[in-house]
C-alpha cells in the first residue's frame, strides 16, 4: 500500500524550481523565494538530495566558467540525460532566457553547448521531456512577443541540433504550467492555464482544462485521448511524474475556483482510466509550484507555495497572500 512519510530536514524554500533524479541523488536548480531580489544577476542554486540519507547539501560553482552558469531564475525546465542535466527557459525579474546549459553531475561543472539549428524563443512556463535521444520543449510564455504558444521544438542531444517541429492533429490550446511527461515513444500532455488566441488580456480568458494529449513522436501528430474514470479539475502548476508505467498528477491551482490541491491521481496509458489515489499517512498541504521526482521506488516531492490562510482572498500579484514552502514529503508506491 502506498503511504506518505515526511522528510526530516525539510528542503530548500523554492517555488517554480526545477530537478532531476541522478542515480541515487537528486538535483534541484534554481527557483523563487519570496522576498529574494531576482533583477540583480546572479548564479543560479543547486541543492543535491541525497535519497538514502534525506540530507541537503548546497553544489558550489568554483569549477566553472562563470560565463557557462545560468542566472538564478524561475519557470525553467531541467531534463537529465546520463550523467548531465540541461537547463533551458526559465526568466529572472528582468527577461527571460532561451540560451541551453548543461550541468555534470560527475564532476559538478557548467558548461555551455555549442547548439545549432532553429532555436526556439525565450520562454518560461513551458514543459520539457526526453523521449529517446530527444528533448520536446512544449508551450509556455513568449517574452519577445508576450504572448502563450502552442508550438513544439525538438533537441537531438546527440547531435545538439534544435529544430521546428511541424506537428500534425489538433494540438492543444496555447498553454503554460502544464506538464509534459515522457513515456513508450508517446508525451502526455495534461493541465496548465489556457488562454485563447494566445493574448492574455484577463483571468476570463483563462481555461482548466482536464483533456489529457498525447504528441506521438513517431508520426508527430497530436491527439486527444479518450479517458473515463475520476478524471482530475483541470489546474496549472502541478507536477506529472511516471511510475511503474502509470502517470502520477500531484497538486496545483484553478485560479477559476481559487483553489489549490493536494489530491493525487493516477493514469492507466493501456486502460485510459484515471482513479484518485489515496495513500495512508499525512501527506502534503494543497500547493503549486512545487518540484517532483520518482528515485528508486519512492516520489519525493518539496517546496512550491500555498496559500496563506491569515489572508481572506488570493491576488496573483500579492505576495503575502501566499507562502513559500520548504518542506519535503515521499510517497513510498510500495506494491502497486
Amino acid at each position: 500500500m502506498m503511504s506518505w512519510t515526511v522528510g526530516p530536514d525539510g528542503g530548500p524554500r523554492r517555488v517554480n524550481h526545477a530537478a532531476v533524479t541522478v542515480g541515487d541523488k537528486i538535483y534541484s536548480f534554481g527557483g523563487y523565494c519570496t522576498g529574494e531580489d531576482y533583477r540583480t544577476v546572479r548564479c543560479i542554486d543547486v541543492h543535491v538530495l541525497d535519497t538514502a540519507t534525506y540530507k541537503w547539501k548546497v553544489i558550489n560553482h568554483q569549477n566553472s566558467d562563470p560565463k557557462a552558469i545560468p542566472f538564478q531564475r524561475y519557470g525553467h525546465t531541467a531534463v537529465v540525460y546520463g550523467p548531465s542535466v540541461y537547463i533551458w527557459g526559465g526568466r529572472n525579474d528582468n527577461n527571460a532566457c532561451n540560451t541551453l546549459f548543461c550541468f555534470d553531475t560527475t564532476t559538478h561543472e557548467w558548461y555551455l553547448p555549442q547548439v545549432t539549428g532553429k532555436i526556439p524563443e525565450a520562454r518560461d512556463g513551458h514543459s520539457a521531456c526526453i523521449i529517446n535521444q530527444t528533448m520536446y520543449i512544449f508551450a509556455g510564455y513568449l517574452e519577445p512577443t508576450e504572448s502563450y504558444t502552442q508550438d513544439v521544438h525538438a533537441l537531438d542531444l546527440q547531435t545538439l541540433t534544435w529544430s521546428y517541429v511541424e506537428a500534425l492533429g489538433d494540438a492543444p490550446m496555447y498553454r503554460d504550467f502544464h506538464t509534459a511527461t515522457g513515456f513508450d515513444n508517446k508525451m502526455y500532455v495534461w493541465g496548465g492555464r489556457e488562454v485563447a488566441g494566445g493574448k492574455y488580456q484577463s483571468k476570463d480568458q483563462e481555461v482548466y482544462s482536464s483533456n489529457l494529449y498525447c504528441f506521438y513522436t513517431v508520426s508527430k501528430r497530436w491527439a486527444v485521448m479518450y479517458t473515463t474514470g475520476d478524471i482530475p479539475k483541470g489546474r496549472r502548476s502541478h507536477s506529472a511524474s511516471i511510475y511503474d508505467g502509470h502517470l502520477y498528477v500531484f497538486g496545483g491551482y484553478n485560479s477559476k475556483e481559487n483553489q489549490h490541491f493536494n489530491d493525487l491521481h493516477r493514469f492507466d496509458p493501456i486502460k485510459q482510466n484515471w482513479e484518485v489515489v489515496h495513500p495512508s499517512g499525512d501527506g502534503p498541504c494543497p500547493r503549486r509550484r512545487q518540484a517532483c521526482c520518482v528515485a528508486g521506488s519512492k516520489l519525493f516531492i518539496f517546496g512550491g507555495t500555498r496559500p496563506n490562510e491569515n489572508m481572506e482572498n488570493e491576488s496573483e500579484g500579492n505576495d503575502d497572500a501566499l507562502m513559500d514552502l520548504n518542506d519535503l514529503y515521499l510517497l513510498n508506491f510500495g506494491q502497486v
